[in-house]
């Protein structure tokens, strides 16, 4: 799905997730003690929320379009980049344990970015044992223009919040990702899914 036929007004319309859509026998959530007013807002931001996952896709899509990258290639400059911002050194270690991929598989991204001018690997300051990644200036100045300018842009929507308004995103985002992990890690939630798996 590209920029160009995503409609969010019809994603707001289609009540794709809708909580009596998708658990209409309410099995997954007992709804008996909410109101029809509470119900209609829920789904208004669950639908927000499917909207906002759609548009971080798009925009993923379009970075890796623009840079040409996969998107493990996408996020590891990332994090390079925003750890050195930081004053931080990236280890190629440190990194395949953010990316959670095996040291084979970190050398051979390491070496495919290195090869396509995107990173350098060089000598740690103090320890010649270790080697520090950074990323290359031409293509930090492309993430800047096209990854960091368009994440830039939840920027105003936060600062138009008042503290104790963003306290509540906050608060609603970090128990809903706490909420959706315990559910993962629930025996027999999901077979296939391995928190600790490398790769």
């Amino acid at each position: 799905m590209g920029l160009e036929q995503y409609d969010l007004a019809a994603k707001m319309r289609s009540g794709e997730f809708g909580l009596a859509q998708n658990d209409p026998g309410q099995q997954l959530f007992d709804r008996s003690k909410l109101s029809a007013e509470d119900l209609q807002q829920m789904d208004r931001l669950f639908n927000s929320m499917a909207r906002l996952r759609d548009v971080e896709r798009l925009v993923m899509e379009s970075s890796r379009a623009y840079m040409q990258l996969n998107e493990t290639d996408m996020r590891a400059l990332q994090f390079i980049i925003a750890r050195n911002n930081a004053g931080e050194t990236v280890s190629p270690r440190r990194l395949a344990e953010f990316l959670r991929i095996t040291t084979a598989s970190t050398t051979k991204l390491l070496d495919r970015l290195e090869a396509g001018g995107h990173l350098h690997r060089q000598p740690h300051p103090t320890d010649r044992r270790a080697l520090v990644l950074s990323v290359s200036a031409h293509t930090h100045a492309a993430a800047m223009s096209s990854m960091g300018r368009i994440q830039a842009a939840r920027i105003p929507a936060a600062v138009a919040l008042s503290p104790e308004e963003r306290e509540v995103v906050i608060r609603f985002i970090t128990q809903t990702a706490e909420d959706m992990l315990a559910s993962i890690r629930q025996p027999g939630s999901n077979p296939g899914t391995d928190e600790s798996s490398p790769e």
